[in-house]
């Protein structure tokens, strides 16, 4: 399903504005411009990936498999990302910058916004779905709209279990009947657009996180305390 963002960040003009601090892998702010029309958007190029011994290069594919995953289960907890091959560093993700207040972050919101805690514990889930191995406190955001949004999924969808997030004021709970319906069809296969960025071990082992949330309903709990990204924010 094509949007008016998804157009621009697919067919805009790139133009390159500013590094953003203190981002693991190099991470930029751009502008995408098409006739009357601009945008910011975060840009990550696979030529600024650090090398890692557990993901192979190319973790942009894995922020598009996030983005496409979360509109295929109709929750859109990603923002609009595609991958542009002729960006200005080479190939790589671009996302639509989410506006929104910085200095709300996960921990913050659930502490004083409880109205969000609905959509807090729905990308809990979709973090276990997804396997996300790094989130943070400061990849959950709330638009301006109050919508919640999770960003920076480069370290998902590991064949091995991962899962490190701070989002587990929900451990234990019972996942609602309506998430459980949403997910139900990927316990038998992942949307071919979404698996042809995996390899086929990492489509198995989401269908098994699934398979296995589908016969406990309820979100996992750390007993170790050690499922925790660092630094936390």
């Amino acid at each position: 399903m094509s949007t008016p963002e998804l157009t621009l960040l697919t067919e805009g003009r790139v133009e390159l504005l500013a590094r953003i601090p203190r981002s693991s892998n190099a991470t930029f702010l751009v502008r995408v411009a098409s006739g009357d029309h601009s945008a910011y958007a975060v840009y990550k190029p696979e030529s600024g990936e650090r090398p890692l011994s557990d993901f192979d290069p190319g973790l942009y594919r894995r922020e598009r498999a996030a983005y496409l995953l979360s509109r295929h289960l109709a929750w859109d907890l990603v923002p609009p990302t595609v991958i542009r091959a002729d960006a200005p560093l080479g190939i790589g993700s671009l996302q639509w910058f989410v506006e929104c207040d910085l200095r709300e972050h996960y921990f913050t919101l659930h502490a004083e916004v409880p109205e969000t805690h609905a959509a807090l514990s729905q990308l809990a889930l979709f973090d276990v779905v997804a396997n996300n191995t790094d989130r943070k406190s400061g990849h959950v955001l709330r638009g301006h709209d109050g919508r919640i949004w999770g960003i920076d999924h480069g370290l998902c969808f590991s064949a091995v279990f991962k899962l490190r997030t701070v989002i587990w004021e929900f451990a234990g709970e019972a996942i609602p009947e309506p998430l459980l319906s949403d997910i139900s069809a990927l316990a038998g296969s992942v949307p071919a657009d979404v698996a042809e960025l995996l390899d086929d071990g990492e489509v198995a082992a989401l269908r098994r996180r699934v398979q296995r949330l589908l016969r406990e309903g309820t979100l996992p709990v750390d007993r170790t305390g050690m499922r925790y990204p660092w630094p936390l924010v």
